[in-house]
Formats: C-alpha cells, sequence, structure tokens
C-alpha cells in the first residue's frame, strides 16, 4: 500500500503545471522553520518534521536544487538503524591511512557516530552534500515520503513542504579529476614541487641530538626509518594523533582516547594495543635496542572480554651527552576492555630522560655519601670486588624472622638490630655459611671507602675491612658446631683539614663474630642473629691557638736594661731605682758637650 501511495505522489508531482511545480532552493533560500512544525503529526496542511530516516537515494527531478541543510536522522522504518556519516565513495580529506584526521567528518578511521559533536567543525567537502525537493505547502494532505521532511516558511510567508533526499552520487559538489599517464605531465608542471621528494633524502641527519629534535628509529624487519612518536590527545574528545613526534630531551606524559567500532576484531588486529608495537625497533644513532623491563603479553579475545590490552607505555631514555642515547627501556601498564557497542580506551604515554649511567665497575649508580668527606647518616660505602655498593644490617619482620629486605649502615650513626633465622639439618659448613651471609649481607663486604666519593676503579680511596671469624669445630665435641650468633661492625673515624671545613674520612673497619656451640643432631630450629654498629671518633684535634697581646701582660725584668726598671701595669717601679727620663737626658747631654766645636 505504501509503494502504491509513494507512486501516486510522484506521478502527482509530475501532473502538476509549472508553476506549481518544486521550486529550486538553495538552503532552502529564505525559509523558515515554523514554531508550530515542532511537534508530531501526519495529516492537515502542513506537515512537521519527519522520523522517518533515510531510505535508497532515489532519482531527483530535473532542475531541483541539490543545496541545502544537512539533516540527521537517528532512525529508520522498521527500528533499521542507519549510518548517519555512511562512507563515502572518495573522502577528499582523509589523508592519513587508519588515523583520524582532525575535523575530517568522513574519515572512516574516527569511528564517530556524530562527528560534529567531538570536532569543533567540518572540512569543507567531508560533508555528504544532501538535495532538498520543495513544493507548495497547500498541496500536501498527507505525505508517505519515506525520506526525512521539513515545512519551511519562504521570504514571501508560504509554506514550502520540502522532502530530503540523500543522493551519494552528489559527492562534494566536486568533480574528482582521474589521473593517468596521459595528464601526468601535465599535472605534475602544474603542482609538482619539492613535496615530491623526500626529506630523508635531502637532508642529512645532524651529527648530534639537539634539544627538540625528533629522535630517529629503524625498523629491522621492513627496513624502515621513522620517528619515535608519543600519540597525544587532540579536539575535544582527546582523540589519540598517532603522528606526535618526541623531542630529545623533552619528557612529556600525554593521554589520550581511542573509540573501537568493533572491538573484536581490532582485539588482536589494532597495533595500538599490542605491547610488541612500542619496542620492535631500534633507536639511531646508533641503533640501541628497546630493553623490556615489564611484562608485554600480546593481546588476547577470550569471550566478551579483550585481554592484555596495552593501557600504559613508559619510555626511559638514558643519554651522554653528544654522545647521544645510550639506553632506551620500556615498560606497559595492560587493561581489560569488554566488548561492547561505542567501547573506548583511554592510553597514558611517558617519555623520561635522564643521565646515562655506565656499569657499576667504572661509575657508582648511587648517590654519593659525601663529596669527599662523608656526611653523617649518608650510606657507609663498601666494595666487592669491583662492585660498589651500601653495607647494610639485618632486618627482621613483624614476626621477629630476619626479612630479605636489609638496613642501610648510615655513617656515624651508632645501631643494633637483630631477628631469628630459622634453620634447617645440615652440615656444619652449610650452617656456617648460611649465618654469616645474614649477619654481614650479600656480596660480603671487603673495603670500606675512606671518603664518601671514592671510586672503585682508585683502590687508593678503599681500605681492607678486617675479620675474625669463629672455627670450623670445637675441639673437644665431634657433634658439635661453632655458629656466629652476633656482629659488631667497628668503624674508626677522624676529621682531618681545616677546622672551618673539617672532612670527616674512615681510618679503618672490623668484623667481630661472636660463636657458640650448637648440636648437629638438632633438627630445624631458630636461632636469635644480632648486628651491632660502633663508630669511633679518633679525630686528634690540635691545641687550641693563643689568643691576642693583652695590655697588662709584664715585661721582662730588663727589658729597659741598664735602667733596671720594670713596670707593672705602666705604673709600678723599683724603690731606689733613678728615674729613666732623668738618665736619658744627662747621656744626651753628654753626647751634646763631647761634640767638636
Amino acid at each position: 500500500m505504501c509503494t502504491l501511495q509513494l507512486v501516486l505522489l510522484q506521478v502527482f508531482f509530475l501532473m502538476l503545471p509549472e508553476a506549481s511545480r518544486p521550486q529550486p532552493s538553495s538552503s532552502p533560500s529564505g525559509a523558515v522553520l515554523t514554531p508550530s512544525d515542532l511537534g508530531p503529526g501526519t495529516q492537515g496542511g502542513t506537515l512537521p518534521f519527519s522520523s522517518v530516516g533515510t531510505a535508497t537515494p532515489r532519482a531527483v527531478l530535473p532542475g531541483i536544487s541539490t543545496v541545502g541543510p544537512t539533516l540527521v536522522a537517528p532512525t529508520a522504518p522498521g527500528n533499521r538503524t542507519v549510518d548517519l556519516f555512511p562512507v563515502l565513495p572518495i573522502c577528499v580529506c582523509d589523508l592519513t591511512p587508519g588515523t583520524c584526521d582532525i575535523n575530517c567528518c568522513c574519515d572512516g578511521d574516527c569511528y564517530l557516530l556524530h562527528p560534529r559533536t567531538v570536532f569543533s567543525f567540518c572540512l569543507p567537502g567531508s560533508v555528504r552534500s544532501s538535495s532538498w525537493v520543495c513544493v507548495d505547502n497547500s498541496l500536501i494532505f498527507r505525505s508517505n515520503s519515506p525520506f526525512p521532511s521539513r515545512v519551511f516558511m519562504d521570504s514571501n510567508g508560504i509554506g514550502q513542504f520540502c522532502v530530503h533526499v540523500n543522493n551519494s552520487k552528489l559527492n562534494y559538489f566536486q568533480t574528482l579529476q582521474e589521473v593517468n599517464a596521459t595528464n601526468f605531465q601535465a599535472l605534475a608542471t602544474e603542482f609538482g614541487g619539492e613535496s615530491f621528494t623526500s626529506t630523508f633524502q635531502t637532508q642529512s641527519p645532524p651529527p648530534f641530538y639537539r634539544a627538540g629534535d625528533p629522535i630517529l628509529t629503524y625498523f629491522p624487519k621492513w627496513s624502515v626509518i621513522s620517528l619515535l612518536r608519543q600519540p597525544a590527545g587532540v579536539g575535544a574528545g582527546g582523540l589519540c594523533a598517532e603522528r606526535n613526534p618526541a623531542g630529545f630531551l623533552e619528557s612529556k606524559s600525554t593521554t589520550c582516547t581511542r573509540f573501537f567500532k568493533n572491538l573484536t576484531d581490532s582485539c588482536i588486529l589494532d597495533p595500538a594495543l599490542d605491547a610488541a608495537s612500542y619496542y620492535n625497533f631500534t633507536v639511531l644513532k646508533f641503533q640501541v635496542p628497546v630493553t623490556l623491563v615489564s611484562p608485554a603479553d600480546p593481546p588476547l579475545l577470550a569471550g566478551n572480554t579483550c585481554q592484555n590490552a596495552v593501557s600504559q607505555v613508559i619510555y626511559d631514555i638514558e643519554t651522554n651527552g653528544t654522545f647521544g642515547i645510550q639506553k632506551v627501556s620500556v615498560s606497559f601498564g595492560h587493561t581489560n576492555l569488554t566488548i561492547e557497542p561505542g567501547a573506548s580506551l583511554q592510553q597514558h604515554f611517558i617519555i623520561r630522560f635522564r643521565a646515562f649511567q655506565q656499569s657499576m665497575a667504572a661509575s657508582f649508580t648511587g648517590p654519593k655519601s659525601g663529596n669527599p668527606g662523608y656526611i653523617v647518616g649518608k650510606p657507609l660505602l663498601a666494595l666487592t670486588g669491583d662492585i660498589r655498593h651500601v653495607m647494610t644490617l639485618m632486618k627482621s619482620q613483624g614476626n621477629g624472622i630476619c626479612s630479605v629486605k636489609r638496613h642501610e649502615v648510615q655513617f656515624g650513626v651508632n645501631a643494633i638490630s637483630g631477628c631469628k633465622l630459622r634453620l634447617k639439618k645440615a652440615d656444619c659448613s652449610h650452617l656456617q655459611q648460611e649465618i654469616y651471609q645474614t649477619l654481614h649481607g650479600r656480596p660480603r663486604p671487603e673495603h670500606v671507602a675512606i671518603f664518601g666519593n671514592a671510586d672503585p676503579a682508585q683502590k687508593g680511596g678503599w681500605t681492607r675491612i678486617l675479620s675474625r671469624s669463629c672455627s670450623v669445630s670445637a675441639m673437644n665435641c665431634t657433634s658439635c658446631c661453632f655458629i656466629p650468633v652476633s656482629l659488631e661492625i667497628q668503624v674508626l673515624w677522624a676529621n682531618i683539614g681545616l677546622q672551618s671545613n673539617p672532612q670527616a674520612h674512615v681510618s679503618g673497619a672490623r668484623f667481630l663474630y661472636q660463636c657458640q656451640f650448637r648440636q648437629d643432631s638438632q633438627q630445624e630450629t631458630e636461632v636469635s642473629l644480632t648486628t651491632l654498629v660502633n663508630f669511633v671518633d679518633i679525630t686528634q684535634k690540635p691545641e687550641p691557638p693563643r689568643g691576642q697581646p693583652r695590655m697588662d701582660w709584664k715585661m721582662p725584668f730588663d727589658f729597659f736594661f741598664p735602667f733596671q726598671v720594670v713596670f707593672s701595669r705602666g705604673v709600678d717601679s723599683q724603690k731606689g731605682a733613678v728615674s729613666p727620663i732623668l738618665i736619658l737626658c744627662l747621656l744626651l747631654l753628654g753626647v751634646v758637650n763631647l761634640e767638636p766645636k
């Protein structure tokens, strides 16, 4: 019946006089939607906006304008869902394969049902053109058209009943020019230029990275040179922009969101969810491989869940001045996604730069304990072979059992620690070895640093630790074992240098073990162990400096010899002594008289 009415409607259009036929309309121009058109209705002189969805495009009468407003219809007859932005034959703004181009509303990689709610605007040519067919509203009593329709008011106040026809052949109103061997040379002359030349072929990379430079990567599987990228969120929805390059020495943290049209397929096929796509390359200049520091399991589709989807990527890049990148490591965070329509995932991308640390044989990766002298409270440095580490002492758990974690020995801080070690039946040598390792830690310290900035490569900056161990067995007991139960770490230190800026250094250290007997016949038991740390100050302080001369000091008895005058506070003199001033005057007078005349 509906088909018959539609055919009658089309016949009615053809039977109309020329003056009554649908008039071309550009928007339709000057048409205004009346307030009475907002409510539902199916009969009467006016027909409001129809909620009927887009159906199969029909032919458009010659002369009818196809320019007009775009109508969004959410549903179709029979509760059928209609793609509001169907894939067009050619999307001229889709420039990046596999990536959502910003403000390109026809890009199928965006997976957006309503692009206008995410993008600030739609690029010209990214929205399918629309076709409106209009007729005087007074000629319409009831509409059986499967297309969306509205009633507009023109500039003369006459109602116009318009039907919206979605014609895919009216793609963007652009005539696409086909490029072939015949016209390629002419088009290349008109539009060609430097854009046809690869940048990597014309410009050689700089000899070293500078701050902000993009980081080059190399994919050996495909022999392709690319850039290290850090996806970032763009637009109101924070969509992931894949081609955001990471800058050298620019530590950044970005967050973006991915939308999935079909998560069932994307779970296995989308490289953004697979951890392998974030480390299957090397970093130039020296082809540094990317080292994994966390599990990188591939995504797995299990029932209605996509497991092991990458939710966080952290790059730690170590650099060494102009030598460039020396080490790159990556760690991942994973999550599980429920497969449902409109599924999305928020991802975090972090890139951190830090100074390159060489091997422990040449440099210590931890902080210094002073420069040069030790600072009170800083770790006491030890050396085993060529490995530099921190001296430690035992640490107990909440139940008193010895923990695998240990306390650091801090310079100048006396400490005591104890715990219980559970022993199983074993021979005496194994028991002694286990207890020794628990007391002094692993590896066993062999040397202690004299200063807080000691270098492992300079053996003169270390002093050997003296040690006194227990005997292997007791002389008068064949079934006994002499095991250590206590360790005292004695450290002798002193301040040297200027008193205004003294520098603390270690003069010596020794390990003193206390032992006791244990019967070999004992089964599993607990042994109480104790470790003491004692710092002894052996600084030899110099004599205090003398003060400034005082005015009340007494002069020697014969200071003014032969005047025989003793000054005491400048006023006292010896009894019976002649005044020194008088004697001085007589001497001067005698000298004057002796001069020849």
